[in-house]
């Protein structure tokens, strides 16, 4: 792995799962209707630590093969409601809502800081 990709790695790692978990999100609301769906979500925090590599596995070699997965080697897991419906959705719109709307906040900083990472590459090969 060069510099750069280490460089901007962790931003495009959650920029990647930021993304997956808002599909995730927007699928439980727009099934917040149907029948027997179950709601399901990914947590951020450990599909992250695993996406970047971050198990007790350790290389000692740059002849060993890098541990760690990807964004889309995350978990997807199924919500428990604090009250589901009587016609099997386990989707309470709320509480997907809100999970939505932090999860774009994050998405949107997480934009900001791989543009200002971005942007001090630039500078550096400008000589600036």
């Amino acid at each position: 792995m060069n510099a750069i990709d280490k460089f901007l790695k962790q931003d495009g790692t959650a920029l990647s799962l930021r993304q997956k978990r808002l599909d995730i999100l927007g699928s439980n609301i727009a099934n917040a209707a149907t029948p027997h769906f179950k709601a399901r979500d990914i947590d951020f925090a450990s599909a992250f630590k695993s996406a970047l590599g971050g198990g007790d596995l350790v290389t000692t070699s740059a002849n060993h093969i890098e541990v760690g997965g990807s964004a889309n080697s995350a978990d997807i897991k199924y919500r428990v409601p604090v009250s589901p419906s009587l016609d099997g959705n386990t989707v309470e719109l709320h509480v997907e809502q809100l999970q939505f709307a932090e999860n774009a906040t994050h998405y949107e900083a997480t934009l900001q800081f791989l543009n200002g990472r971005i942007q001090t590459l630039k500078s550096a090969l400008k000589g600036e």
